[in-house]
C-alpha cells in the first residue's frame, strides 16, 4: 500500500520541492540517523530485512549521499521505540519508500555537517565539500565526521529538501555491493530470531483446533499442569497453550493438551474440486476497476464471447459488429497457496512485573512492527506507547505469514508469567494450515479482434478473497489467537487495498496493452471460510497468469508470433524495451536445443509461433513469453520459459529482462528477480492448499510440496538500468511474467492449454482430453 495513503502524509505545498512521504510522516531527523564520535553512521530505516537485501541497498544510497564509506554504515534494526513509522515492509516499495528518504537524510547529514566545518572554520560553505567521511576545505583542511558528531543537531524537524547528488557522481549507488547479512548466516552466526536467547527464557507452545471451524467442547489441564517442566497453562475460550522451563518439555506438554481436549467441528470448507465456481457464487463486493469505449469502430464496450461451461476459450465470429472481427473467451483460476516458509514462525515476548520498562516488549520477524504493536495493543487493552515490537530477522517472509500470529502466541503466554520472557515456536503443521493463505482466484476474459489483427475490445473479471487481513488495519485484532480468544474478536473478511494504492485481487488486472473497449471488474468474496491473506505480488500473480495466457491464445487463434502481438499492441517503450531484450537474449524463434525429431502435427500445431517448439521421442520442448509492468507502476519485466514435458513438466531455463529505473544494487536487484522467478515456477507447478469440507490436509511436506533444488531452472537475468529515473521494486516484478512464460512454453510442447494452477501432471492430461 503506498506509504502517503496508509499513513496519511500530507502532499507537498503546490509548487513546493517534494519531501519523500516517508519523511513528511517521520520528519524528526534524529529518529532516521545518528552519527557516533568514531565517524560511524547509525541508520534507523522504518522498512525491515526479510532476506531481500534491502538494508545493503539503503546502505549504499545513504553511504552514497554522506561521502562516507559502506563500513561506515550502521544499519539498525527496527524497534517501534526507535525507529521511524514506514508501515508494511511490502509490495517491493521499500527502495521507493525508505530509500528516498534515507537519500534525503544522508544528503541532509552531509549538508549539516559542511555547515558545522563552515563555523568551526568561519569560511563559506561554499569554500567546502564532503569527501570519504571528512568535510574539506579549498585550502586542504579536513574534519572528520566523527569531530564534527557533536557539532550537529539531529533533533530537527525536515522541512525543504536538499539538492541529492547528481546521477553521474554516484560511487555507490549502482554498483554491485556483498550484502551485510550473509556472512553470518553462510557462516552460521546466531543472527535469525530463532537464535536469540534472553535471560530466564521459558518456552511456550499453543495448541491450534483441528479445523477451521472447531470449538473446544471439553478440556481438563490438571494432568499437564503436574508434567515435569511445567510452569503454566493456559486457557482462553479456544485458545490452549503451555509455558514450560524447555523446549522438549512444552511439546510433551502441549500433545498432553491434545489428549485432555475434544472437539466440536463443522464442515465449513468449500468443494476443493471446484473453488472457482464456489467464489463465483458467493456474495461479494463488486467494484468497476476501468472502463472505457476505447477506439473500435462500433464504438461498443461491450464483449459478449462467453467461456465454455468447463471454463475453456471460445472463439467466434462477430455477428453484431463488423464482419471478419472474432471473439475470444477463457477462464483461468489460481488456487490457494500457502507462504511454507522454510524456517517456522518464531516470536518472544516479556510481560512487565511491575518494574520499569514497557508493558509487553516483542520480538518478532514482521513485516510491519508498528501494525503488530497496534493489534497487540488491542487485543491486550494497553496504550500502543505500552508495546514496544522489535524486529528479528525470520526466514521465508514474504507476504503476511504466521510472523504476527506467533507474537501474539507469545504475549498472550507471556501474560501468564510476567517477568519472564517467553518463546513460542510455531509446528511444520500450523505453519502450513493456520498461516494466511494467498486466496484463490478465478479470472474470466473476453476480447474482440478485428479483422487485421488489432484488439478492439477487452473484458477482465476477477473473483477473489481480498488480500489483506494485515494487523494494524481493522477496528479490531486480526492475530489468530485473537480469534480463539474469549471473548473472540471477529473473524473479518479479507481487504483489498485502493488501486492507486496498488490494489488487491485487481492487481495488475488492468492491460498494459492498447486493447480498444476496456472493463475490469473486480468481485471481493465476502465468505472466507480459509483465512486468507497478502501472499508475494498479492493479485498481480493470477491477473498476469491469465492475461499474458490469454494474450498467448488470441496470438495463436490469429496466427500471430506471441512477441510479435504483444510488441503490435504495446506504446510503452520500456515495455517493448524488456521484452526484446529477453526475447533476444533467449533467442526467440530459433529452434530449442534437445533434438529436430519433430512431427508434422506438431509443426503445423505451432506453425506462425515462431518459439522453436521441438519434439525428441517422447519428450516435447516449448518456448513460452510473459510480461507485466508491476502494479502497472512499477517495474517492468519479461521472461521467456523454455520447458520440457514428458510424465511432467520441467523448468529447463528461465531468460528474464527487468527495467526497476536506477539500479542500487545489481546484484540484489537480479537476486530478487531470481527468486521471484523460481518461487513463481513452484506455484505454477507444485503449489497448492488440499482441504475436505473440514479440515485443511496439507499440513506437511509430503502433502504440501515445493519445487526441490534439484528442479530448479537456470535463471538469466538481464538488467535494464535507467540510472537517471526513480529506483523501482523489484521483489515482485518476475512472479506473474513467470507463471505465465511457463503455462505458454507448456502449450507450445504440447498444443493444449492448462487454465488452472498449478500445471500438474493430471491437469495436462485433463487439457489434452
Amino acid at each position: 500500500m503506498n506509504l502517503a495513503f496508509r499513513l496519511g502524509a500530507a502532499p507537498p505545498a503546490p509548487g513546493a520541492a517534494a519531501m519523500p512521504a516517508s519523511l513528511r510522516v517521520n520528519p524528526r531527523l534524529s529518529r532516521w540517523v545518528a552519527l557516533d564520535p568514531d565517524g560511524t553512521v547509525r541508520v534507523f530505516p522504518g522498512k525491515v530485512e526479510i532476506g531481500q537485501g534491502i538494508n545493503t541497498a539503503l546502505a549504499q544510497i545513504v553511504a552514497d549521499e554522506l561521502e562516507t564509506g559502506l563500513d561506515r554504515v550502521r544499519m539498525m534494526p527496527v524497534c517501534t521505540a526507535t525507529s521511524p513509522d514506514e508501515g508494511v515492509t511490502s509490495g517491493s516499495l521499500s527502495v521507493q519508500e525508505c530509500g528516498a528518504a534515507l537519500a534525503q537524510v544522508g544528503a541532509q547529514l552531509r549538508a549539516r555537517l559542511v555547515e558545522a566545518a563552515a563555523r568551526r572554520w568561519s569560511v563559506p560553505a561554499a569554500q567546502l565539500h564532503a569527501r570519504e567521511g571528512c568535510v574539506v576545505c579549498a585550502d586542504g583542511r579536513a574534519l572528520s565526521y566523527g569531530a564534527l558528531a557533536g557539532e550537529v543537531d539531529l533533533e530537527v524537524d525536515l522541512s525543504a529538501p536538499v539538492a541529492l547528488k547528481h546521477a553521474a557522481a554516484r560511487t555507490l549507488r549502482g554498483t554491485p555491493a556483498p550484502r551485510l547479512d550473509l556472512p553470518d548466516k553462510v557462516f552460521g552466526a546466531p543472527c535469525f530470531i530463532h537464535d536469540l536467547v534472553l535471560p530466564a527464557m521459558a518456552h511456550g507452545r499453543v495448541l491450534r483446533p483441528p479445523s477451521p471451524g472447531a470449538r473446544v467442547q471439553a478440556c481438563e489441564l490438571a494432568g499437564v499442569n503436574a508434567l515435569p517442566g511445567v510452569i503454566a497453562t493456559v486457557r482462553d475460550g479456544d485458545f490452549l497453550g503451555v509455558v514450560a522451563a524447555t523446549e522438549h518439555a512444552a511439546g510433551v506438554a502441549v500433545a498432553a493438551i491434545a489428549r485432555a481436549v475434544s472437539w466440536r467441528e463443522t464442515a465449513s470448507l468449500p468443494p476443493a474440486d471446484s473453488v472457482g465456481q464456489w467464489l463465483v457464487a458467493q456474495p461479494c463486493d463488486t467494484t468497476t476497476v476501468a472502463e472505457s469505449a476505447g477506439a473500435s469502430e462500433s464504438g461498443s464496450a461491450s464483449i459478449d464471447a462467453s467461456a465454455g461451461e468447463d471454463g475453456s476459450a471460445r472463439t467466434s465470429p462477430n455477428t453484431n459488429a463488423n464482419p471478419g472481427w472474432r471473439e475470444f473467451a477463457a477462464v483461468y483460476e489460481k488456487p490457494f497457496i500457502a507462504h511454507a516458509s522454510i524456517g517456522l514462525s518464531c516470536a518472544l515476548a516479556l510481560r512487565a512485573d511491575g518494574h520499569a520498562g514497557p508493558a509487553l516488549r516483542v520480538w518478532s520477524h514482521t513485516q510491519g512492527p508498528y501494525n503488530l504493536r497496534a493489534d497487540l495493543a488491542l487485543a491486550f487493552g494497553l496504550a500502543p506507547e505500552d508495546v514496544v515490537v522489535e524486529h528479528a530477522q525470520g526466514a521465508g517472509c514474504y507476504g503476511h505469514n504466521p510472523a504476527d500470529d506467533v507474537a501474539y502466541d507469545a504475549a498472550r503466554l507471556a501474560a501468564a508469567v510476567p517477568g519472564v520472557p517467553v518463546r513460542v515456536l510455531w509446528s511444520r503443521a500450523d505453519e502450513l494450515s493456520w498461516g494466511p493463505f494467498g486466496p484463490a482466484m478465478r479470472v474470466e476474459l473476453r476480447a474482440r479482434v478485428d479483422d487485421t489483427g488489432r484488439l478492439r475490445g477487452w473484458s477482465h473479471e476477477v473473483w477473489s478473497n481480498g488480500h489483506s487481513i494485515r494487523p494494524g488495519r481493522a477496528p479490531t485484532p486480526t492475530l489468530l489467537g485473537s480469534w480463539h480468544a474469549h471473548p473472540p474478536a471477529p473473524a473479518l473478511p479479507a481487504v483489498n487495498a485502493p488501486l492507486a494504492a496498488g490494489g488487491g485481487a485487481e492487481r495488475n488486472a488492468v492491460p498494459g496493452y492498447e486493447v480498444g473497449a476496456l472493463r475490469v471488474r473486480s468481485h471481493r468474496v465476502l465468505t472466507m471460510p480459509l483465512r486468507s491473506s497478502a501472499l508475494r505480488s498479492l493479485g498481480a500473480f493470477a491477473n498476469v497468469f491469465a492475461a499474458e495466457s490469454f494474450i498467448d491464445e488470441i496470438a495463436r487463434g490469429t496466427g500471430a508470433d506471441p512477441l510479435a502481438f504483444r510488441l503490435a499492441h504495446l506504446a510503452d517503450a520500456r515495455g517493448r524495451a524488456v521484452l526484446e531484450r529477453a526475447a533476444a537474449a533467449a533467442r526467440w524463434g530459433s529452434p530449442l536445443a534437445g533434438g529436430a525429431g519433430e512431427s508434422d502435427a506438431r509443426r503445423e500445431a505451432r506453425e506462425g509461433s515462431g518459439r522453436g517448439a521441438t519434439h525428441e521421442g517422447s519428450v516435447a520442448r516449448g518456448r513460452g513469453i510473459g510480461y507485466a509492468r508491476y502494479k502497472n507502476t512499477g517495474a517492468w519485466c519479461a521472461v521467456v520459459a523454455e520447458v520440457q514435458v514428458d510424465a511432467q513438466v520441467r523448468v529447463r531455463r528461465l531468460v528474464i529482462a527487468v527495467d526497476a529505473g536506477a539500479v542500487v544494487n545489481p546484484d540484489g536487484l537480479a537476486n530478487q528477480i531470481e527468486g521471484g522467478a523460481i518461487q513463481a515456477t513452484s506455484w505454477a507447478l507444485k503449489e497448492e492448499v488440499a482441504f475436505d469440507r473440514t479440515r485443511v490436509l496439507s499440513d506437511s511436506w509430503e502433502r504440501y510440496p515445493i519445487l526441490g533444488f534439484a528442479e530448479a531452472p537456470e535463471v538469466e537475468v538481464a538488467i535494464l538500468d535507467q540510472p537517471g529515473e526513480p529506483s523501482l521494486g523489484a521483489g515482485e516484478a518476475s512472479l506473474g511474467p513467470t507463471a505465465a512464460a511457463i503455462a505458454n512454453a507448456v502449450c507450445d510442447a504440447i498444443g493444449v492449454r492448462v487454465r488452472a494452477l498449478p500445471i500438474t501432471p493430471q491437469r495436462v492430461v485433463d487439457a489434452m482430453a
